[in-house]
């Protein structure tokens, strides 16, 4: 685990231990919530951190996880949960599955996401954009980090992780299905008056799907830049490009902005990354200026990282030799052959045109990697046509 000295995100001061589940500012004794080792300190939810600190100490734990787990981010827009399903997902947590939390939780289009996000073109994009520059990182922070999709990769090539998110209930959904308890997860928000983890240092800060919604970049990006020091590096991909509208929400920049904030930056088509994983090659960057049509950017900057992309052979985009991987759930028998099954029409529209998982004939339902990197086994495993899904997907 890294371990954060972490802040007060209302005064800046350090917080301590005050108890078993929660931190107390060490000066205006103001108190903040903990529960299964992820603190909650976001800002303008005072009656809320009233509420489930008042069941923390009543030894009320699950109805204090229950408050925060249907507390959401500002661009949610979708019903709120089921009280009786977050309940039951509570006390069936260890025995549920990931597609339980999803729906217990109701996230409905976000929770398909989620689900499948490990053969997504977007997280491809971004597994390529860090092994391309690659560099060995010991410790490494994912701002919103989501339900932990990156950071179970990191860990498992050896990283000692952190991550932040703005919603709760999906540090706490990574806490118990994708990354194991060495991970430090902390909620907050971007635009807190102070940034709650200031003395943070990492070897690498990644942000991935998620710049664009931010207000603050500038701001965002200096604390990024303090967290890396003098010798670590960002990694930022899939920022929405305001000139190529898509499906997502946000605050999308264009690529004038995108030399503003990264005057230091190689800068990628977020496709061309997909593409360079697909075919095993060292990813191509551009001059911000010729990548106007395109979707989403990607960028990596700071002094700490690799000055020259690799080719993507056998790094991240990759599992470990040994690794057990399932057939994609997207595809589904049909006839002599296999269709996919999209989650939902959003979710086709958004990605089928761009999925690298070509359709096959009928074929085993597990797939183990051997290390062989040129074989056609291990191009059905860089495609996704096979993933490494959580043990309780």
């Amino acid at each position: 685990m890294i371990p954060f000295e972490l802040h007060s995100p209302d005064t800046g001061n350090p917080l301590k231990a005050d108890g078993p589940h929660a931190l107390r500012d060490a000066e205006t004794g103001a108190r903040w919530p903990v529960i299964d080792g992820i603190p909650y300190l976001r800002i303008n939810r005072e009656a809320l951190v009233e509420r489930v600190l008042a069941h923390l100490d009543a030894g009320e734990p699950d109805e204090a996880l229950a408050a925060l787990l249907v507390d959401q981010d500002d661009w949610w827009n979708g019903p709120p949960a089921d009280p009786a399903g977050v309940i039951r997902l509570i006390k069936e947590r260890r025995t549920a599955t990931l597609r339980d939390a999803v729906q217990g939780l109701g996230w409905g289009r976000v929770g398909d996401y989620f689900l499948h996000r490990w053969s997504d073109p977007t997280f491809l994009a971004g597994l390529s954009l860090l092994e391309a520059h690659w560099n060995e990182p010991i410790c490494v922070f994912e701002f919103a980090c989501g339900i932990g999709h990156y950071l179970r990769e990191l860990q498992r090539r050896g990283c000692k992780v952190a991550g932040a998110d703005v919603v709760f209930a999906k540090l706490w959904v990574a806490r118990h299905w994708v990354v194991d308890e060495k991970a430090q997860l902390v909620c907050f928000d971007a635009g807190s008056p102070h940034w709650p983890i200031p003395g943070a240092p990492v070897d690498l800060v990644v942000c991935n799907d998620a710049f664009y919604f931010l207000d603050d970049k500038a701001a965002l990006l200096e604390n990024f830049r303090q967290n890396a020091g003098d010798d670590g590096w960002l990694a930022l991909s899939h920022i929405h490009n305001r000139d190529c509208p898509g499906f997502s929400a946000g605050r999308a920049v264009t690529a004038e902005e995108i030399a503003e904030y990264f005057p230091d930056a190689l800068v990628y088509d977020d496709a061309e990354l997909t593409r360079a994983l697909v075919e095993a090659r060292a990813p191509g960057p551009q001059e911000p200026g010729a990548l106007r049509t395109c979707e989403a950017f990607s960028v990596v900057c700071g002094p700490g990282m690799r000055p020259a992309p690799r080719a993507l052979v056998d790094g991240l985009t990759l599992p470990k030799p040994g690794t057990v991987l399932r057939l994609n759930p997207l595809y589904a028998p049909e006839g002599d052959g296999y269709v996919i099954r999209w989650p939902s029409e959003r979710y086709e529209a958004e990605y089928a045109s761009r999925a690298t998982y070509p359709l096959r004939s009928p074929g085993p339902e597990h797939l183990t990697f051997d290390g062989t990197l040129d074989s056609p086994e291990t191009q059905r495993i860089r495609v996704r046509e096979f993933v490494d899904l959580p043990e309780r997907w």
